[in-house]
């Protein structure tokens, strides 16, 4: 199956896209962060439960809704990370002059809960990598 893209403009056309999808006879879902995706996580993870779609997410506050998995930077690292730039930057260093950085800490959430209600069996090998695991 070719993938297909879908693009969510404003929170009342996700019901909409989502019926697309399913037109589209799509076997999972891959939601990319974005703030409309953001806001209406909880909205997105039920639609795709209703219609049996597993779905991999930008973060793990989507898996923690119910979604199935997730792999993203670490927002906790991240922010302390930020927060040694501003340091930095209140005892003078120009922020010019500092490093673009990025993410080095990444986790890998995934919801048992949902694989078993999709009817999917997760590879051991994928679980002994996981950061989290919600049963």
């Amino acid at each position: 199956m070719i993938p297909q893209r879908y693009e969510v403009a404003g929170p009342d056309e996700i019901e909409r896209t989502f019926v697309s999808i399913i037109k589209g006879r799509a076997q999972g879902l891959i939601v990319l962060p974005h703030a409309v995706t953001n806001a209406r996580r909880t909205q997105i993870v039920k639609l795709a439960a209703e219609h049996r779609l597993p779905g991999m997410y930008p973060d793990s506050q989507y898996v923690e809704a119910g979604g199935l998995i997730s792999y993203a930077a670490n927002f906790a690292d991240l922010h302390r990370r930020a927060a040694s730039v501003v340091d930095k930057i209140l005892k003078g260093a120009k922020p010019a002059d500092l490093p673009v950085e990025q993410p080095t800490k990444f986790e890998l959430v995934i919801n048992l809960k949902t694989a078993k209600v999709l009817g999917l069996t997760i590879p051991q090998s994928l679980l002994v990598r996981a950061d989290e695991i919600i049963r």
